[in-house]
Order: structure tokens, then C-alpha cells, then sequence
């Protein structure tokens, strides 16, 4: 075996790990396939039928009435009765044991909402994988962070009509592919320093979900040198689900050409393997 060839293999092993963990993640007993509904919470007390208690959203929070005989656990305590949960942060969420379900309690777009998750819900059940391009190293591109002198507040839409998220942008990263210059807007990643884009480009919709691809970034190096993996592009859960409130792409990332890498349209929206 030649050295490329041992570099491909390798290439190749990697990316089915990430991939891997990726799906274990949102297959897990309680990740986003296991979500049965979504509910948006009002002063009014509502109750679900998914999720012990009554339900309602006030100037301090998120609030919770049980009846006797209902309870939930919040870290190890178990909870009865009323119980006011606070001002919950947007994008934050906090999870409560109902029996063998976790209730998410969360705030997105400014909203109140509540996501019963069920270990049994049909759409984690059936779920097999999700189709991908077969990785390839032509699709990893070396790029530059070219940040903002302050961040900027970047407005998108949402897979929910009507709702908006706000997310602060440190700069942009610009590639190359093919002569032609690109340039994503990034934003925050979930380690330090590192990045996040969310985009488009000519195969969404075709054979790649039509609403978005969201690609992690390592940070920047001291050059402001960053790698982008285009085989690790992945599917938000909203391209399982139509409970999820995921962002969409900013208008200037939505490439004009087909990068035919990464994660393609799941089986559940009619992917094809």
C-alpha cells in the first residue's frame, strides 16, 4: 500500500468516526429524534399531552404546576407541585426527568418553549443513518479568518416561519475553490476561538437539505490560517424534524456553486442512500 493510499485510509476512518458520533448524538435516547412536539408557551397555563404538569411563560421565567400524583426531577431533586424554574437565557435550555423522558425547557427567538423527548417516539426508532457523500481530501480547503475590528450582530431566519435568531459574528472566513474567491460569514463555535458557518450553496435542495449545512472551523491560527472540511458539513436537526428552531444561513452564505461533500438529505425527508 502506497503512502496516499495509507493517507486516504486514514482520511477515510476519520471522517467515518466523525460522522459516527454525529449521528449517535442526535440518535441518542433523548436527542432531537427522540423530540415529539413543540410547544410555545403563553401567561396561560397550558398542559400537553406529553409532559406531566401545567405550563406557563411569566415576566421570572418559566413556570410549572403540578397535580398531585405528577412530579418531575430537576438535578436529582424530585419536583411537586409549583415550581419556577427563572429567567432562562436565549439558546440556553434545561432539561427535566419525567420518567423515562427528559422535558426541554428553553427560550428561542425570545420565546418560552417546552420539548418533551420520548426514548419511544417513532422518528429515533426508525432511524437507520443518514446518507453522505463518500469523503473526499479535495473538499478541505485552506482558508482565512478575516475578523471584524468589533463583532456584529447578525439577524437570520429560522426553520420556524416568523422566527428570528441574533448571533454575534467575529469576522469571516474566506476561501478558495476552483480561482474563485468566497467569502462565509462565521460565527461563534462551541470550543474557544473556534468557528461556526452556516450555508447554502447549488446542491441544496437537490441532493443536500435545502435550508442549511452547518460546518465547524477550528480556531484560527496566529496567521489567522483556518482548515474547512467540507466532508464534516452537517445537517442541522431540523433536516429530521420539523420541531427544531435551527438557524438559517445569512444571506451572503449562500455559495453559487455544488460542494458535493458532506452530509446529503436524510432518509426521513426522502434522501436517497
Amino acid at each position: 500500500m502506497s503512502v496516499q493510499d495509507v493517507e486516504r485510509q486514514s482520511f477515510t476512518e476519520d471522517w467515518e468516526q466523525w460522522h459516527r458520533q454525529k449521528e449517535e448524538v442526535l440518535a441518542g435516547p433523548h436527542g432531537f429524534l427522540a423530540i415529539t412536539s413543540l410547544h410555545w408557551l403563553s401567561a396561560e397555563p397550558a398542559r400537553f399531552e406529553d409532559a406531566p404538569g401545567a405550563w406557563s411563560s411569566t415576566p421570572r421565567g418559566v413556570v410549572v404546576e403540578l397535580d398531585q400524583g405528577e412530579e418531575l426531577t430537576l438535578d436529582g431533586e424530585t419536583l411537586h407541585g409549583r415550581h419556577d424554574f427563572g429567567v432562562i437565557a436565549e439558546r440556553d435550555s434545561l432539561y427535566v426527568g419525567a420518567g423515562d423522558a427528559l422535558i426541554e425547557v428553553a427560550k428561542r427567538g425570545g420565546q418560552d418553549i417546552l420539548r418533551p423527548r420520548h426514548p419511544g417516539n417513532t422518528l429515533r426508532t426508525a432511524f437507520t443513518s443518514t446518507p453522505a457523500y463518500d469523503p473526499d481530501p479535495r473538499w478541505v480547503r485552506e482558508g482565512r479568518f478575516l475578523p471584524f475590528g468589533q463583532p456584529r450582530p447578525v439577524t437570520v431566519g429560522a426553520a420556524v416561519e416568523g422566527l428570528e435568531h441574533v448571533y454575534d459574528s467575529p469576522g469571516q472566513v474566506e476561501f478558495d475553490l476552483d480561482g474563485t474567491v468566497h467569502r462565509l460569514t462565521a460565527f461563534n463555535g462551541v470550543a474557544p476561538g473556534s468557528l461556526m458557518v452556516l450555508f447554502t450553496d447549488r446542491t441544496s435542495g437537490v441532493t443536500t437539505y435545502a435550508a442549511n449545512l452547518s460546518l465547524r472551523i477550528a480556531a484560527p491560527d496566529a496567521q489567522g490560517r483556518v482548515s474547512l472540511d467540507f466532508n464534516r458539513a452537517g445537517n442541522l436537526p431540523c433536516a429530521y424534524t420539523d420541531l427544531a428552531t435551527c438557524p438559517l444561513p445569512p444571506a451572503e452564505n449562500r455559495l453559487p456553486v455544488a460542494i458535493e461533500a458532506g452530509e446529503r438529505i436524510p432518509l426521513e425527508r426522502g434522501g436517497q442512500l
